[in-house]
């Protein structure tokens, strides 16, 4: 998917075919959307599970004592075990309580995601966040080894077809299609809706930069207006420190049968501009660099995916 194959607002396309067994996007189509669902789309290793625990913290006036993060902001496309079908899973989903707002994790850009655009009838909002493609491929690497035996053998799936014990290996053989879709495809179908009311994005560098101001702008963004006495509070929670020594609450994926990670997988490093210590080659980091220019014709979001800063065109 290119810029000019993204979906316009307000469509969606068919969804994709799953690359493993456990990702079925299908159930995002299935779901009942309400007004003021809250939507957190990212691609994979990029801050999907920071933005979580912002907006969990933020709904909540702030949160010390959830078990899981995934009990708080359903993962959309995750299935927990071999047999449970996608009309079951959205049925779980459809009776979320409606106390107070729900939200979500994707790691769907729209198309294999339904897009409910401002005005269209059902009231959607939509945090985006982008990360340095370097620091991506960095940091995808140990995590994807980083699934547990047991959860592939729940699967009756060879772990040697998603994981490669060498870098330059998982680069070749399986990081760069992943990169090309799951990455620059996800942004380039994001790109045309980012002028979109009731789209956010965000970059991992700008977060990294001001968290604070970052919590605020998502505050701002969704409507929240926490007391003073509760941003104290809900800054020390979406702490990279205070979600490290709690990081069995952001690993616990809701499964059954099996861990699906190992202990410590899920909240790694949190550091931004480091993915050249980590692996990453300048060789490989011009042949990411190559295939970003292939799928974003726009040189602004090209530039926006690498660095961050304003969005260009957002208005905000």
């Amino acid at each position: 998917m290119n810029e000019h194959t993204a979906m316009p607002a307000g469509q969606t396309a068919p969804p994709e075919e799953p690359p493993v067994p456990w990702v079925n996007p299908e159930i995002q189509h299935l779901v009942g959307w309400r007004d003021r669902d809250i939507v957190v789309s990212v691609p994979v290793k990029s801050g999907t599970t920071w933005m979580m625990n912002i907006v969990h913290q933020l709904r909540t006036g702030g949160d010390p004592d959830f078990e899981s993060i995934y009990a708080e902001v359903p993962w959309l496309e995750f299935v927990p075990e071999p047999g449970v079908t996608p009309v079951e899973l959205a049925a779980r989903i459809d009776a979320m309580p409606d106390h107070r707002r729900r939200a979500f994790k994707t790691h769907s850009p729209p198309g294999p995601l339904p897009f409910h655009a401002a005005g269209s009838g059902t009231d959607v909002q939509y945090i985006v966040v982008v990360r340095n493609p370097e620091e991506v491929l960095a940091s995808m690497h140990p995590f994807i080894n980083s699934h547990s035996d047991e959860w592939f053998e729940l699967w009756k799936l060879d772990k040697a077809m998603v994981a490669a014990p060498d870098f330059a290996i998982f680069f070749e053989d399986m990081a760069k299609p992943m990169l090309r879709d799951a990455v620059f495809g996800f942004v380039a179908a994001w790109w045309r809706l980012r002028h979109e009311p009731n789209v956010l994005f965000m970059h991992f560098a700008d977060m990294k930069r001001d968290r604070e101001g970052s919590v605020r702008r998502v505050a701002d963004f969704l409507g929240y207006e926490p007391a003073d006495s509760e941003w104290g509070v809900i800054l020390r929670y979406t702490s990279f420190a205070w979600m490290k020594r709690h990081e069995r609450k952001f690993e616990g994926f809701l499964a059954s049968g099996a861990p699906v990670l190992k202990p410590g997988s899920m909240v790694r490093k949190g550091k931004a501009g480091a993915a050249r210590d980590e692996g990453v080659t300048p060789r490989m980091g011009a042949e990411i660099a190559q295939i970003g220019k292939e799928v974003l014709s726009d040189e602004d979001a090209l530039e926006w995916v690498y660095s961050g800063g304003a969005v260009p065109g957002q208005g905000r």
